[in-house]
């Protein structure tokens, strides 16, 4: 089986007022590995990573690897600059990363050939697969399908992480068969966006590179695994259940609708987001906290 095929879960990491809470994100990767998720992914958007240092990146990487006990860890590379991205991949494969996970991080707009020379630049120096993170919410940029095909022709490119599919199945495969005709066979394809997940897995996806799954592990590999045996119905009625996280997801962003829930879960303190972040509004906290009541994740 292809490294980046399956359930991909990105374990947030817990910043207190001390800094990162180590004993809290060993728990949470400690809990996917439990589950049987097919890969560790940190210090994605979920793990927050634009806001920590370098020093603190490593630190995670390590505790991760180390924590991950053999199950592929895919580590977050992103950075501004292309050379702080060169030293974040060189502590990631020092830290024993079976992957790296980069997006195109930019404060001024980048260009195609700018995005493509950052890849180009990176995975020169690579020794380790890679996954090409595309999450245009964040980085304020978006991939066309001809950058696709160009940056997927770079040695060590492995997988595209896509940012959703369109609604309804036929309009979601369209999509899909379109990007897996432009990219060579040895890369796959990853949803995220987790609303749409399994729709995204039924439209023809090889990986669910998740938010959700960072933090409930059994309910995302529940929806994995329907998904991998072709019982799409199963995987998208999993899926609506989790309605209400999903809309929680839509209206106030997933890392911190993730946080709370793992908040109201006991996994992790309060405060766990690195400031200026904030986190979710008294209303929406009740609403989640409703519901995980109702799902019997808490008493």
């Amino acid at each position: 089986m292809n490294l980046f095929s399956g359930l991909g879960a990105f374990p947030l990491t817990p910043v207190g007022p001390a800094g990162i809470d180590e004993d809290a994100f060993v728990g949470l990767v400690r809990r996917l590995v439990a589950a049987g998720v097919d890969m560790v992914c940190p210090l994605g958007s979920t793990g927050g990573y634009p806001y920590l240092t370098r020093a603190e990146r490593a630190r995670v990487a390590r505790l991760a690897v180390d924590a991950a006990a053999g199950i592929p860890v895919v580590i977050g590379i992103g950075a501004l600059a292309t050379r702080e991205v060169l030293d974040l991949s060189a502590d990631a494969q020092a830290a024993g990363a079976s992957a790296v996970l980069l997006a195109p991080v930019s404060y001024q707009p980048l260009t195609e050939d700018e995005v493509f020379g950052l890849y180009e630049d990176v995975t020169a120096e690579l020794s380790v697969p890679l996954c090409v993170y595309d999450n245009p919410r964040t980085t304020q940029f978006t991939f066309s399908v001809d950058l696709y095909a160009r940056v997927s022709l770079l040695p060590r490119v492995r997988s595209i992480k896509i940012p959703g599919v369109p609604d309804g199945s036929d309009a979601a495969m369209h999509h899909v068969q379109r990007l897996r005709a432009a990219v060579p066979e040895h890369v796959t394809i990853g949803i995220s966006g987790d609303p749409v997940a399994a729709t995204g897995l039924k439209a023809g996806c090889d990986a669910w590179y998740s938010v959700l799954g960072g933090v409930l592990p059994e309910q995302a590999m529940a929806i994995t695994r329907a998904a991998q045996s072709g019982d799409h119905n199963g995987a998208l009625a999993l899926s609506g259940a989790l309605e209400t996280v999903w809309e929680l997801m839509r209206r106030h962003g997933s890392m911190r609708v993730a946080s709370a829930l793992a908040e109201e879960l006991g996994l992790i303190g309060t405060p766990s987001l690195p400031r200026p972040l904030r986190e979710l509004d008294a209303d929406a906290r009740v609403e989640l906290g409703d519901w995980a009541r109702a799902a019997g994740l808490v008493g």
